[in-house]
């Protein structure tokens, strides 16, 4: 099992009546940057990089990057800046990025151009992942919603070409036009780097991805929809010759250990604020679903029955809705959405949800929010010293190759 480190990188310096009387009543899109204080990011900016430095001693074996715009709630707004940096502080871990927003780039290329140096920085490490992006990230790029999808599968095919084709060549698409395509920088693993896709729940990525031979990444947290995109998957690698395993899954999952589960319940009640911001404020709807965001057509592998039980969870989902109450906190620990104890209580609580989920590849979400560094260090300790190694023992016992174990 591959297991890598993510976390949001988020910034805190602010409180719930600066989102409540920003236009829109938003922690993203329209939350200005009047709120931004350079000095106090300049230093999140190096704890996040000592972090990331430490997770090389303890042995993960991937770093996992994501990137957001307009927005507090994560300061990787250049993931591959911080991609680039790694890539030179680091020896050993695979520098996962998930994922450049495609359907954002005006110029596929020069997003080409710049993952390929990331890796040759890092000697081969990097795993390059591709999303579609959320429809904030269309409001704060000025991108149509409409194209979503179609300039996301476009500049794939454009960056897989780039990477593989000795140039110079031309391409026209629908979206993208260029008369002379030829990149001198091209990536150090041959044919490209690694491809994994993640996502929330949309029945066609996970086809896709199935297609495409390439990992399908969760990033919703709900067992349920998880074995949903996991049917999909499966039935569209059939349809095109393979048997998919946990080689071609990936799953991530929040845990927080600390010396006692109550310190442990303290501390990671932080990750609550992790997606939806200071004082937890509803976002207005449009902001993630801008009109023509998703497709009004639908697809062969739509399912009526299991959609509807998708989006009744996502609309009843504490963990990127509103204020949370003490019961409905534990509650999302009981039911393992969140994995939050000492050592002992986390290793046995993993082992639950590795059992039901079976990915070859986890993301340990380790701290967000406002988690503060002093806690995220000890967590790590604590991965370091008890819960990775039983972790890769669990992986081994129950038989979940990763990606470079078996080939997707």
């Amino acid at each position: 099992m591959f297991v890598m480190r993510f976390t949001e990188r988020a910034y805190f310096n602010y409180t719930e009546e600066d989102v409540k009387n920003s236009p829109g009543g938003a922690h993203r899109v329209t939350f200005s940057n009047s709120h931004f204080d350079p000095a106090v990011a300049a230093d999140q900016y190096n704890y996040y990089l000592d972090e990331w430095q430490y997770c090389e001693e303890i042995g993960f074996d991937g770093m996992m990057l994501n990137e957001h715009h307009s927005t507090p709630t994560s300061l990787g707004a250049a993931m591959n800046l911080e991609a680039a940096i790694l890539a030179r502080i680091t020896k050993k871990p695979k520098i996962v990025l998930m994922g450049n927003p495609l359907p954002i780039h005006e110029n596929p290329l020069r997003l080409a151009e710049e993952l390929a140096e990331i890796d040759c920085i890092s000697r081969g490490r990097l795993v390059s992942g591709f999303v579609r992006g959320g429809g904030t990230e269309s409001w704060a790029t000025n991108t149509n919603p409409v194209y979503n999808r179609e300039r996301f599968e476009e500049a794939h095919d454009l960056v897989i070409k780039t990477w593989t084709t000795p140039g110079p060549f031309r391409w026209e698409g629908k979206h993208y036009h260029f008369r002379h395509v030829n990149p001198f920088q091209v990536p150090l693993q041959k044919p490209h780097p690694p491809v994994w896709i993640p996502g929330t729940g949309s029945a066609e990525t996970a086809a896709w991805c199935a297609e495409h031979h390439y990992p399908y990444f969760y990033l919703g947290i709900v067992p349920y929809t998880f074995g949903y995109m996991q049917d999909i998957y499966r039935d569209a690698a059939r349809m095109h010759g393979y048997e998919a395993g946990p080689q071609n899954f990936g799953y991530m999952l929040p845990i927080h250990v600390q010396d006692t589960d109550e310190k442990a319940k303290v501390e990671g009640r932080g990750f609550l604020e992790a997606l939806v911001g200071v004082g937890r404020v509803p976002m207005p709807r449009e902001y993630s679903f801008p009109p023509g965001y998703n497709r009004a057509t639908r697809d062969m592998w739509a399912d009526d029955e299991r959609e509807a039980k998708v989006r009744e969870t996502r609309a009843s989902d504490p963990f990127r809705t509103g204020p949370v109450t003490d019961e409905t906190f534990q509650g999302m620990i009981d039911d393992n959405r969140m994995v939050i104890g000492s050592p002992d209580t986390v290793i046995r609580k993993v082992r639950e949800v590795l059992e039901q989920v079976r990915p070859g590849i986890l993301a340990v979400w380790t701290n967000d929010g406002s988690i503060s560094h002093e806690a995220t260090m000890r967590c790590l300790q604590l991965m370091d010293q008890e819960v990775l190694p039983a972790i890769r023992e669990i992986g081994d016992e129950l038989e979940l190759p990763g990606p470079f174990d078996i080939d997707p």
